[in-house]
């Protein structure tokens, strides 16, 4: 069983991008769940005096969380063509320590947006966190959705084309998982 944490990017009650989680939560493939986390919201802005007394519980948990979880599953928005700061801010502190959870960790980005341009922008300045992260990104199917209000009712997705792309993004991520598991297991001669 391959145990995936989801992690929204977006704070907003209504997001899209959390909607995005829920709807990847019912079309996990066999062998696959999905956890989704909302703990960017308690996380504190990042300080160095708060780092140097200790991780704030709410980082600790999301720490503990990303380090039990075999892959992680970002959705994030897109705020002035990058991450939101919440996002953001929750990777920096999660990012500290010698034992960051995020070393070698598969992953997979995904985003919905409002806007023309979905969420391509952001997903390129995630892209670009996840390589000082060490995450081991999955780089296709791409999940960048455009004009998204129009895929949902009432926050549930009932875009079939998005149903089925979202069903592929996680068949892709739990093979590049066992992918990746089976380029670390020592071959006996």
């Amino acid at each position: 069983m391959i145990s995936v944490l989801g992690i929204s990017g977006s704070l907003r009650a209504g997001s899209f991008n959390t909607a995005l989680l829920r709807a990847c939560s019912e079309l996990t493939p066999d062998g696959m769940s999905l956890e989704i986390t909302d703990a960017v919201r308690a996380i504190p802005l990042f300080d160095g005096d708060l780092f140097a007394a200790g991780f704030p519980e709410p980082v600790v948990a999301l720490r503990a969380a990303i380090a039990r979880a075999d892959a992680l599953l970002i959705a994030t928005p897109e705020y002035n063509y990058s991450v939101p700061g919440g996002l953001k801010n929750a990777l920096d502190w999660c990012s500290r320590g010698p034992d960051q959870p995020f070393a070698g960790k598969p992953a997979a980005i995904l985003g919905a947006s409002p806007g023309m341009s979905g969420t391509m922008r952001a997903q390129t300045h995630l892209r670009d966190i996840a390589v000082f992260l060490d995450l081991r990104l999955l780089n296709r199917p791409e999940v960048i959705l455009p004009r998204c209000a129009d895929r949902f009712e009432g926050g549930v997705l009932k875009d079939v084309p998005t149903r089925q792309l979202l069903a592929d993004l996680l068949v892709a991520l739990r093979d590049h998982v066992g992918q990746l598991r089976a380029d670390r297991t020592p071959r006996t001669p």
